[in-house]
Formats: C-alpha cells, sequence, structure tokens
C-alpha cells in the first residue's frame, strides 16, 4: 500500500511495523481476561496508522489469560505451560482479529500452532504478501515452541516479514534506568544500545529477544499504548518513546 500523509501532514517513516502487545494489555484496568473497551481502543489505534499506508503486523501475549510456567500457585511443567500460554495467545488473537475487522480492517490470523478451523498455520510468504494486500496480520502461538516468549516471537516474525521496526507498546512512556511505577524519580532513556539493554539488565524484551534484534540490527522503539495517538505518533517520527538501536 502506498504511503499517505497523515492529517498533521506527516508522512509515515516505516513502511511496514511489527506492533508486539503483551496480553496485559488487553486487560485494561481489569487484573485478567479482556477488557472491551480496551481492546477497541488498541484496534482504533492501529487502524488509523493502517490508514496511512502503513503495513501493520501484530504479535499478542497471553499473560492476560495464561503466564505459561510463570503462573503463580501452579506447580506444572515449564514446557506444557508454555504451550498453554501460546494457546492463549491465539485466543488474545481471536478478540484482537474481531475488533479490527468491526472496524472495517482486513486481516488475517496466523497461528504458529496448526489449528485449521480457526487460523491459518504462519506460512513466511504468505504473510508478506498478506500484509502487500493492506491486511493486518496477527501472529499467534508465539514461535510453537516452548522456552521462547512473545517477544522472542515478535522479534523472530519481524525479521522473517522484513519489517522496518518492532513497537513494543507498553504502559510507560518508553524506557527508564528504573521502574518508574515503583521508583519516582527514574530517569527516562530516549536512546540506548542493544548491548546497554543487555548489560544493565532493563525490562525491554528479553535477553533472547534483544539479542536477536541486536544480531540483525532491528530498531525497537518502546512506548506508551495508554495514550490515545502515541502508535500514530511513532510512526511519523514524532520522537515518542524509547529507540533501541546499534551504537
Amino acid at each position: 500500500m502506498p504511503a499517505t500523509a497523515s492529517a498533521e501532514g506527516k508522512a509515515p517513516v516505516y513502511r511496514r511495523i511489527m506492533v508486539k502487545l503483551s496480553g496485559e494489555s488487553l486487560s485494561g484496568p481489569n487484573q485478567f481476561g479482556i477488557h472491551a473497551d480496551t481492546i477497541r481502543s488498541i484496534a482504533r489505534e492501529i487502524k488509523s496508522v493502517q490508514q496511512l499506508g502503513v503495513e501493520v503486523a501484530l504479535v499478542v501475549g497471553g499473560g492476560n489469560i495464561f503466564r505459561g510456567a510463570r503462573q503463580q500457585g501452579l506447580d506444572i511443567d515449564r514446557a506444557t505451560g508454555d504451550y498453554m500460554g501460546m494457546l492463549a495467545t491465539v485466543l488474545n488473537g481471536l478478540a484482537m482479529q474481531d475488533a479490527l475487522e468491526k472496524l472495517g480492517c482486513h486481516t488475517r490470523l496466523m497461528s504458529a500452532i496448526e489449528m485449521h478451523q480457526v487460523a491459518e498455520p504462519f506460512i513466511r510468504r504468505r504473510a508478506a504478501r498478506h500484509l502487500e494486500k493492506g491486511r493486518v496480520v496477527i501472529f499467534a502461538g508465539g514461535t510453537g515452541n516452548p522456552y521462547f516468549s512473545t517477544d522472542t516471537a515478535a522479534a523472530l516474525r519481524a525479521m522473517e516479514i522484513k519489517a522496518d521496526v518492532i513497537l513494543k507498546a507498553t504502559r510507560v512512556d518508553g524506557i527508564y534506568d528504573a521502574d518508574p511505577e515503583k521508583v519516582p524519580n527514574a530517569k527516562m532513556i530516549a536512546r540506548i544500545t542493544y548491548m546497554d539493554v543487555l548489560r544493565k539488565e532493563l525490562s525491554v524484551m528479553d535477553s533472547t529477544a534483544i539479542s536477536l534484534c541486536m544480531d540483525n540490527k532491528m530498531p525497537i522503539v518502546v512506548f506508551n499504548m495508554n495514550v490515545a495517538g502515541n502508535l500514530k505518533r511513532v510512526v511519523v517520527g514524532d520522537g515518542v518513546g524509547s529507540t533501541v538501536t546499534a551504537a
């Protein structure tokens, strides 16, 4: 799809983006589950970017439903827990697909775990073709393997579809030198290298995902998805959030 200028007169700086949404972001003010108003709001943000001609792919986590081996109070094998978490991402993917299609967006849900009745199997060339046709592609099921997070799935899929950037949607404004929800005077970092993220053990993405992005020079922008219009601001280069790049 050809890129078009936004209402503010700015053209997008990215042609194809990978948006990483945590499962918790779909629960909104609740502790778990899917919050209807929140998922509709996220869908509107995504549509506003797609209308600029940007090709949009999504990876959604499953922590609002099941947190894999980190599920509290449940003594379960790591691999089994991770597979359960992958299935939770499919539930979230279906909900995201429905919200987007209610706004008139054409979508495709692709799963790393085959379940033909609800999602297409992930095929790299098919995913790229869907994006070229202006469809929002939602990747579910993680990587299809235990011991890998949805952060790593987002990094992997971003490489496979040749995305220009990974946009990590969070509930804070960017990357901080400490947890801003716990440390009032935490300082935001506008730009940082992959190595510094790993060295300082900052909570951006897990180390496997960061290393994969570093090896393939995939930039990451961390931004606050709870601020209306922020996704579009990132896409048109308004300097929102924090950027992780090579030195």
